[in-house]
């Protein structure tokens, strides 16, 4: 009994993803596995990102960088060299991961506004070379060959797969983001998110835990983007680089609550289902960024421990289930 009290949090947190997950699988529907899948994908992207964001405080506009990278070297591999979709995830994570690694012990050294510029320029850097790289297709980006998806049963039973893959790895993120919160190195970083030099004086080696903290958000991403492209067939350097989608993980971390685990899953469910309604509401779909915007200034404002943490300030018993 004691054992289940202790990892409460984890078990609250893995089966809302599960609950997430049963819901196409129960209504069969392509549709809803269309929906649920990007709330998925949004919760996994924000719980990598809650890593360097929510324990470490280091707020990166660029993140998606390493989705954009990760998706191409991966597509790159299936496309042109036949690689199959698990080498391709592993090889876009592990790319990601050293690209974080290198830009960690640069740009890390940096804090505040100046970081969170300087993540926007690497991913405008990176976004304008692969657009003038042609192994990588240019501008025109990449387009699998359809007798591909032959490999994994069909094109609909492909799909399918890439839901149960998102499923899984959606669960890895929030089961490393437990594991990470809930260690000794979690705790170096929530010293270093309160006080930077104060963690140093007491021990903590900030240059190398932000670095791995960075790396450990930008692994996770990286398999997402060639699980992303493979699914969708195509990728282009627009769509792979879009800034506006590390800034909606920035508001979902934050609408859920930064620093726990199970902010970013109630962020990223609840985020997508607002931008579901917002695109399909004929007076809302044009706007739907500068709504993102707001809602953003109103959690700084507002509620700046998120959902989770005026529930958890609310009704301090949830404390323990709420991590």
């Amino acid at each position: 009994m004691s054992g289940i009290k202790k990892y409460s949090g984890l078990v609250v947190s893995t089966v809302a993803v599960l609950l997430l997950a049963a819901w196409p699988i129960i209504n069969g529907k392509d549709i809803t596995r269309e929906v649920v899948f990007t709330m998925l994908l949004s919760v996994a992207l924000a719980s990598s990102l809650n890593i360097l964001l929510g324990f470490a405080g280091y707020v990166s506009f660029g993140h998606v960088v390493f989705f954009g990278l990760g998706g191409y070297v991966g597509f790159y591999l299936m496309a042109v060299h036949n690689w199959s979709l698990w080498l391709a995830m592993l090889t876009g994570g592990i790319s990601s991961g050293i690209l974080a690694f290198l830009l960690g012990k640069a740009i890390l050294r940096l804090r505040g506004g100046y970081f969170a510029l300087a993540t926007i320029g690497v991913n405008e850097a990176i976004r304008a070379f692969i657009n003038n790289f042609e192994p990588f297709g240019g501008p025109v980006g990449l387009s699998l060959n359809f007798a591909v998806y032959k490999n994994y049963g069909g094109a609909r039973e492909a799909l399918w797969m890439s839901f149960y893959v998102l499923t899984a790895l959606t669960l890895l993120v929030v089961i490393v983001s437990y594991l990470v919160r809930t260690s000794k190195f979690g705790l170096g970083l929530l010293a270093i998110r309160e006080d930077e030099d104060a963690a140093e004086v007491m021990g903590v080696k900030a240059p190398d835990a932000k670095t791995w903290a960075y790396v450990l958000s930008a692994v996770f991403p990286g398999i997402l983007g060639v699980l992303f492209f493979f699914k969708n067939g195509n990728i282009e350097p627009a769509p792979a680089f879009r800034l506006h989608l590390s800034i909606e993980m920035i508001v979902m971390v934050m609408l859920g609550g930064q620093g726990t685990v199970f902010g970013p899953i109630l962020g990223g469910a609840g985020y997508q289902r607002l931008r579901g309604f917002l695109l399909t509401n004929s007076l809302f779909k044009d706007i739907q960024l500068a709504v993102a915007g707001l809602l953003l200034l109103i959690i700084v404002l507002f509620i700046p421990a998120g959902i989770v943490g005026w529930l958890r300030h609310r009704f301090p018993k949830l404390r323990r289930v709420l991590q």
